[in-house]
């Protein structure tokens, strides 16, 4: 069976310019998400949150052995993440470790926890 389009009789124009308004209003929000998303749709930066969700902060030596990947890949995906203000870090010494600042930890937990 095949769709053939729409099938409505009436248009509500009311319905139509609310949605049209809510959608505009909502544009800023949405395109954060967009790009919240699109990061997280990589497997490996999703594994990068929710261990920092979970363990608050790690450094890239531990994220590199829990994944069991090279630094230099784990460093990348981070800088991702940083860049887009879904991770800060901070420095002790040598070691640079990485946590969700947080404004963002409900919003991500709610993301990947459902």
């Amino acid at each position: 069976m095949q769709y053939k389009g729409c099938c409505r009789i009436d248009v509500d124009a009311g319905l139509i310019n609310k949605a049209k308004a809510s959608i505009k209003k909502e544009e800023i929000e949405l395109q954060k998400r967009v790009k919240i998303f699109s990061l997280l749709g990589n497997s490996v930066r999703l594994k990068i949150v929710a261990l920092l969700l979970e363990f608050n902060r790690l450094c890239v030596c531990d994220l590199a052995d829990v994944l069991e990947m090279k630094q230099s890949p784990i460093s990348q995906h981070l800088r991702k993440l940083k860049d887009a203000s879904l991770l800060s870090n901070e420095r002790e010494g040598m070691t640079i470790f990485y946590f969700i600042p947080n404004d963002m930890i409900e919003e991500l937990r709610a993301i990947i926890k459902g």
